[in-house]
């Protein structure tokens, strides 16, 4: 009979360690969940905390990610149900960019992959990721798209093709999003049901109640 594999240390993640398969190796992914905008359309509230069915908007962005081994929020600290790592862009309110990579900066040991979402995106779920983990291929990452041909802000991205086309400090404080992906092949996943609707007014928050 052969001997069994030996146990993972503890600590050690699943696809990380030599005798893995490709496919265990590309499951592994961290989160950043960006948190941090102005919200000026509702008045400049903190959105994390705006609710929806009696749960917070970050509340259940943590849910949509739950099978990242390590989750980056980058906005106001705030009390949460699991651990994360909050942190903030300098200077403030740079913008999506600044944020995305600021959080990607804040991993402790970055992935393979990196799944992105906006705080104010509260129907998109762990189901969502699945399917945009799932269709990633060759591809330097997947999005969704919505019904209309638009991107909601919810991807998986491989973390070194990121690397590969970020700016420099200067550049990333106020530069579009749609401008750092547009070297990236991204392949698109369409959305299911509403999980592209987004909070970002109080009449969107209103509709989805």
């Amino acid at each position: 009979m052969a001997d069994a594999p030996p146990s993972p240390h503890l600590g050690e993640i699943p696809g990380d360690t030599p005798g893995d398969t490709p496919g265990e190796v590309l499951g592994a992914f961290a989160a950043v969940v960006l948190a941090g905008g102005t919200a000026a359309r509702m008045g400049g509230i903190d959105k994390a905390s705006v609710e929806l069915h009696g749960r917070t908007l970050l509340a259940r962005a943590l849910e949509a990610v739950i099978d990242a081994r390590e989750v980056v929020v980058v906005g106001e600290e705030v009390p949460t149900d699991r651990p994360v790592t909050f942190v903030q862009e300098d200077p403030r309110h740079g913008g999506p960019v600044a944020g995305l990579l600021t959080g990607l900066d804040s991993l402790l040991r970055p992935p393979p992959l990196l799944a992105v979402l906006a705080v104010d995106m509260p129907l998109v779920t762990a189901s969502t990721f699945d399917r945009l983990r799932a269709g990633i291929g060759d591809a330097d990452g997947t999005r969704l798209v919505d019904p209309d041909g638009r991107h909601p802000l919810a991807l998986v991205l491989r973390t070194d093709r990121l690397s590969g086309v970020r700016p420099d400090r200067e550049g990333q404080h106020g530069m579009a999003l749609r401008a750092l992906l547009a070297p990236l092949d991204l392949a698109e996943v369409p959305t299911v049901g509403d999980e592209h609707r987004d909070v970002d007014t109080w009449e969107d928050l209103r509709d989805l109640s």
